[in-house]
């Protein structure tokens, strides 16, 4: 358990996932968690469903947080950092998970010394599957890294890295839910062509990505060597991938990738 006041300002897609999770994971109380939004519907919604406070007021939340949580858009962060900003607690860890948002460039909207995380979940939070990448500034102690990170691993794995990574982490993990369902709705596509109902095609394809992602997970192997086991001799699953190969299947996933990296690079420098 963590004895801290938990805040999230924003209630959106990403900071219901991560309040959902840290709410099923028990590591803290619903009562010790308080969430602020724009819309009233939206915070009535995230009442209704977690039994957590919640308040129109920004500065609320900032008063009363231990670790708070910034889940808004990075073109919101003009408006409510210096909203907020006399209002955070002295020893409050700051928690932004901004796209393109650098530790110098919030340090420099705080405009004062602040204990800083730079993160990036994703959205399989609400599962408890999320995969999430945390960087710090020079004032955050070794145990409130701990204690964040622990938040982070109540709704899937975390790493810490170096902060010149975090891009590629939002090619590779941030956004990525985003090519994996397309690949998933693709998969069912072809199976309902070949007579399957639409159901039960979403439900084999679904299954067999997490099953292979597991795969690769627990067994440490190559995800190559994965693929070639399946691969018999002039069978089905090497005309597939020789199918996906004429198509650019890996570089078009490589551009695809490489072109999110570079927006969030691009969003950094602005």
């Amino acid at each position: 358990m963590i004895d801290k006041i938990i805040g999230f300002i924003g209630a959106g897609n990403m900071g219901s996932a991560m309040i959902g999770g840290i709410v099923h994971s028990e590591l803290v109380t619903t009562s010790q968690i308080i969430a602020s939004a724009h819309s009233a519907a939206t915070l009535e919604k995230l009442q209704s469903t977690y039994s957590i406070e919640t308040t129109l007021s920004n500065e609320t939340v900032a008063e009363r947080s231990d670790i708070l949580f910034l889940a808004v858009k990075p073109n919101k962060f003009d408006e409510v950092i210096p909203q907020i900003s006399s209002h955070v607690k002295s020893g409050c860890v700051i928690v932004s998970i901004a796209a393109g948002k650098t530790i110098a460039a919030i340090e420099d909207s705080f405009g004062k010394p602040v204990k800083l995380v730079r993160a990036m979940p994703n959205t399989p939070a609400l599962v408890g599957e999320a995969m999430s990448a945390l960087c710090v500034n020079q004032n955050v102690t070794p145990e409130e890294l701990k204690e964040v990170q622990a938040l982070f691993n109540s709704f899937g794995k975390s790493e810490v890295i170096s902060e010149s990574l975090m891009d590629a982490v939002i090619g590779v993990s941030g956004s990525s839910p985003a090519y994996v369902y397309m690949f998933i709705e693709a998969m069912a596509d072809a199976a309902v062509a070949d007579g399957m109902p639409r159901a039960q095609a979403y439900k084999f394809a679904a299954q067999s990505v997490y099953g292979s992602a597991k795969m690769v997970l627990e067994t440490g192997k190559h995800p190559g060597e994965l693929k070639d086991a399946v691969c018999s001799p002039a069978g089905t699953t090497i005309e597939a991938v020789a199918a996906l190969e004429a198509g650019g299947f890996r570089n078009t996933v490589i551009s695809a990738q490489r072109a999110c990296s570079q927006k969030s690079r691009d969003m950094s420098a602005e």
